[in-house]
C-alpha cells in the first residue's frame, strides 16, 4: 500500500467529480485549515460515519533522559487525537474490499494437512 499525499486526494477527488482542480484544493486546505483551527479552540469535530478529532489533556509526568540519565518533568499539555467510527473500523478490519477474501485467510500447507491461519472455527 502506497501513502495518499493530499495533492493526489485532490486529482482523485477531481477525477470522480469532474469539478477543477484548483476550487478542490482551495476546499480540501480551507477544511484542513478550519479542521486546526476549531481543534486549537479546545473544540471536538465528529464527522458521522469517519470518525472524530479531539485534544485530550496529558498529565504531567516525571521522564529520565536517555542521554544524561537526569530525570525531567513533562509538562501538563493537549494531544491532538483522532478516533475512527465504528463504520471505517469494521471496513478497515474486513478488508474484503481491498484485499480479497484469500488474503484475509491465507492458508499454510504442513504436509497433508491444511491449516487455516486466523481462523476462530476449530473444526477445521
Amino acid at each position: 500500500m502506497a501513502n495518499i499525499t493530499k495533492q493526489s486526494l485532490i486529482q482523485e477527488i477531481a477525477k470522480s467529480t469532474g469539478f477543477v482542480r484548483n476550487d478542490i484544493k482551495i476546499v480540501v486546505e480551507q477544511f484542513l485549515d478550519l479542521l486546526g483551527e476549531k481543534l486549537i479552540e479546545g473544540n471536538t469535530i465528529e464527522i458521522r460515519g469517519f470518525g472524530t478529532f479531539a485534544c485530550k489533556p496529558r498529565k504531567a509526568r516525571p521522564a529520565r533522559n536517555p542521554r544524561t540519565g537526569e530525570t525531567v518533568l513533562i509538562d501538563e499539555r493537549l494531544v491532538p487525537t483522532f478516533k475512527f467510527s465504528n463504520d471505517i473500523k469494521d471496513k478497515i478490519n474486513s478488508l474484503e474490499g481491498i484485499l480479497g477474501e484469500a488474503s484475509v485467510q491465507p492458508e499454510l500447507e504442513t504436509e497433508n494437512e491444511i491449516v487455516h491461519v486466523g481462523s476462530d472455527d476449530d473444526s477445521i
